[in-house]
C-alpha cells in the first residue's frame, strides 16, 4: 500500500531504531514527530528534540505532557548546533519536517545551507543502517532553494556509504511535500 509522506518517513525509522536508541527530531515543531520518536526508542532512549521557536517547544513540551513521556530532551536552538548539545553519541535515527511551522510565522523557515550542516553532522553520527529522513516542504518562499540544494547535497554523498531515496507523489499538485531519505551503510 503506498503511504502518504510523514507515514512513510515514520515507517523508515522504525525498521532503523530500536528502544534504548538515541534520536533527533530536528524541527520539533507540533510534536507530533517527537512523540512518535519518544514512544519508538522507549522509557530507555533518549531524544533530542530541536526548534528555534519558542512556540514550538511549549506546544512540544505540552503533547510530550499529555502523553507521560519523559525522555525527551527540548533544545531552543538551530538544528545547526546539535553536537554542541548531544556530544559525540551514536544516533539511531532523525527526522526533519523542513519549512515552517504550521500555524505559525510563515517568515521564520528552514534554510538550505543551515539543513545541510545539520545533515552532515549527524551522518558523521548517524549508525550503520541508521536513517535520516527529511520531509521537505517547498511551496513557500526560499522552499525551493532549500528543495534544490538539498537535492543536490544528497546526490552527491558516495553511493558507497550512502542510500539515498526520494519518496514523492508525481500526480499532486500544489509543491506536495516530499521524502528524502539517506541511510547509512
Amino acid at each position: 500500500m503506498v503511504q502518504p509522506v510523514l507515514q512513510f518517513s515514520h515507517t523508515l525509522l522504525q525498521q532503523s531504531v530500536s528502544h534504548g536508541e538515541i534520536v533527533i527530531d530536528a524541527t520539533c515543531g507540533n510534536g507530533n514527530d517527537t512523540l512518535f520518536l519518544s514512544k519508538l526508542v522507549g522509557d530507555t532512549g533518549k531524544v533530542y528534540a530541536f526548534d528555534i521557536q519558542q512556540q514550538a517547544i511549549y506546544q512540544t513540551q505540552q503533547l510530550l505532557a499529555d502523553h507521560k513521556r519523559n525522555n525527551t530532551i527540548l533544545i531552543q536552538d538551530s538544528h545547526a548546533n546539535m553536537q554542541a548539545h548531544i556530544g559525540n553519541q551514536e544516533i539511531a535515527g532523525a527526522i526533519f519536517n523542513l519549512g515552517y511551522l504550521p500555524k505559525g510565522d510563515k517568515t521564520i523557515i528552514t534554510k538550505k545551507d543551515v539543513t545541510i550542516s545539520a545533515v552532515t553532522a549527524i551522518l558523521r553520527q548517524l549508525k550503520h543502517g541508521g536513517h535520516v529522513v527529511l520531509v521537505v516542504y517547498y511551496g513557500h518562499p526560499g522552499g525551493k532553494e532549500e528543495k534544490a540544494g538539498l537535492l543536490h547535497f544528497a546526490a552527491e554523498l558516495d553511493q558507497k556509504h550512502y542510500h539515498v531515496l526520494k519518496y514523492e507523489f508525481i500526480n499532486q499538485q500544489n509543491n506536495p511535500p516530499f521524502v528524502l531519505a539517506i541511510q547509512k551503510r
